[in-house]
């Protein structure tokens, strides 16, 4: 059973967000602000966190950052929940650093969805890596594919969200050209990354087949 920390500072969405986890097999367990996530990320560490933006006095940006920079907590994935649509800059800001983008309201379904997409993927990208060590590919490339592997999902579920959030396919939308000109270069961003990636795959690959 996963252990799911749920950061908000309003108790009554924890409650809600408590009821959908254990529905769905999950343990949760509470933090009421950025400050008691710290705390109890150092005595119980979850397998996720849940963590919400608009808190108050520190929102939930600074409180990933502090989780991220702590060598103790960084690799807790964290997905981040709130009402308030993603802008580009924060997409391009805290990319690395989150491992989802989820709106509320949300379904259980969305939720079950999201959590089990990360768990999923850091199982595979942790399997892959101990079989590229095992194959002796070099360490340098292994973590590049680590990077990567991550990033390219996540970017492209952030783009996915920005796209819908501004219509930047609707010409009536009147979107201003600075997050056009974001949304774009984002999306050429993921595509080097993208090419890069299938270049780090292939050499794992030709490794493989040689041993």
């Amino acid at each position: 059973m996963y252990t799911i920390l749920i950061v908000d500072d309003s108790p009554m969405i924890v409650d809600v967000f408590v009821t959908m986890l254990e529905r769905g097999g999950y343990r949760p367990i509470t933090a009421f602000s950025g400050e008691e996530c710290l705390k109890v990320l150092n005595t119980t560490p979850p397998d996720l966190v849940l963590l919400d933006i608009m808190m108050e006095p520190m929102d939930g940006w600074e409180t990933l950052g502090k989780i991220k920079t702590n060598p103790e907590t960084r690799d807790i994935p964290v997905l981040m929940l709130t009402a308030k649509p993603l802008t580009p800059e924060e997409a391009n800001e805290y990319g690395t650093y989150i491992e989802d983008y989820i709106l509320k309201p949300t379904t259980h379904h969305q939720l079950y969805e999201a959590i089990e997409h990360v768990l999923a993927r850091r199982h595979s990208i942790a399997a892959d890596i101990k079989r590229a060590r095992e194959a002796g590919v070099d360490p340098g490339i292994v973590d590049e594919y680590e990077r990567l592997s991550k990033s390219v999902d996540i970017n492209r579920r952030l783009l996915k969200i920005l796209e819908t959030t501004y219509s930047i396919k609707d010409a009536r939308a009147g979107m201003g050209e600075d997050i056009t000109r974001a949304i774009k270069s984002m999306a050429a961003s993921i595509r080097l990354q993208e090419e890069r990636l299938n270049q780090v795959r292939t050499q794992f690959a030709d490794l493989f087949e040689v041993r």
